[in-house]
């Protein structure tokens, strides 16, 4: 039974390599449905890539290793058959006076989109401005609100102003208060289908859109332009291209390497629940992506730290992009063609 403790939902705190993936899962899990990480991943779609030169974080094209924030609860839900509401604010005190509304008179566990930068439990180092991380508020006593922060060990705190500051963080796509909540679950599950249209709507998103900026052909893109930039650019601002893409993959989310293992650990999974073992040698090869951009990730910061003694060359970073951009290839024309 859920309850409230005073103003404070009884609700159970788990750890995940990713803060959309691991809100979801904790919500799913207050309504007892148990569903692992790489599950959650996989049935959302979130496995993706693109490479954005429209869009400038800190001056320089935004390069992004997973679907738009929003997406993976979106699709999962919408998957499983889970009804849920989804709510932005204009007005500060209003998106306030909803998420109390929701903690002490609903007893509903909320999901929140914050920006990252004013989280004062965030050490300093891992303090930038992005506006697209997940918590969980749960409960509010004495003034402050109890957040469940999947990146995060234990239960942290926020005061009402701190929380609304992250709430409404200026900056690139700004949060606006996001948030969300599930309203109504079904009486029984079925994975089977739900697996099989996240595989197949990740393998198109991989392959299928006409824009080089996206999928597989987005990963071929940065790397022609990776090629160009010490010539376009020149060595100063070659190396802040390269330190954006690495901080992208690195540092942002669990980044391309950390998805791709993830999605690995979804194939696997997927592949004894759909009683198919093509999909186990998959979820192999996957991994070996996986290593292969953290491969990238090593070299091109030794690039950018000068600690090569000059070895690794911008071409050499590319071509190591699109050997990638060819495994990825690979993999989801496979997928693409999955079926039960």
């Amino acid at each position: 039974m859920n309850l409230l403790s005073g103003m404070k939902i009884n609700f159970q705190h788990n750890q995940a390599a990713h803060c959309e993936n691991g809100v979801t899962l904790n919500l799913l899990r207050f309504y007892g449905i148990n569903l692992s990480e790489p599950m959650i991943f996989g049935i959302g779609s979130g496995y993706f890539f693109s490479h954005m030169p429209f869009i400038r974080l800190h001056g320089m094209a935004v390069t992004s290793f997973r679907v738009l924030p929003g997406w993976i609860f979106k699709r999962v839900t919408k998957r499983l058959g889970i009804k849920v509401m989804r709510k932005k604010f204009h007005n500060a005190d209003k998106a306030m006076r909803e998420l109390d509304r929701l903690l002490v008179e609903m007893g509903i566990p909320v999901g929140t989109l914050v920006g990252v930068f004013h989280l004062p439990y965030f050490p300093k180092e891992y303090r930038f401005h992005f506006n697209a991380h997940n918590i969980t508020i749960f409960g509010k006593e004495n003034g402050r609100y109890y957040v469940s922060d999947p990146v995060m060990e234990n239960v942290e705190t926020l005061t009402e102003d701190e929380l609304k500051k992250v709430r409404f963080a200026k900056g690139t796509y700004p949060p606006k208060g996001r948030m969300y909540y599930i309203t109504k679950v079904p009486p029984k599950l079925n994975l089977k289908p739900a697996i099989i249209k996240g595989i197949r709507k990740t393998a198109k998103d991989m392959l299928t859109i006409p824009l080089p900026m996206f999928g597989v052909k987005g990963i071929r893109y940065l790397a022609e332009k990776m090629h160009r930039w010490p010539d376009k650019y020149g060595k100063k601002m070659a190396a802040l291209n390269l330190s954006q893409v690495i901080r992208m993959l690195e540092e942002i989310g669990t980044g391309g390497a950390g998805f791709r293992f993830i999605f690995a650990a979804f194939l696997q999974e997927a592949s004894e629940i759909l009683g198919n073992p093509s999909l186990n040698e998959l979820s192999i090869e996957m991994t070996s992506i996986g290593d292969a951009w953290r491969d990238f990730a090593y070299h091109a910061a030794r690039n950018f730290k000068n600690r090569d003694n000059g070895q690794t060359s911008y071409g050499m970073l590319a071509d190591k992009l699109m050997a990638i951009a060819e495994k990825e290839e690979k993999v989801f024309l496979q997928l693409r063609k999955i079926s039960l």
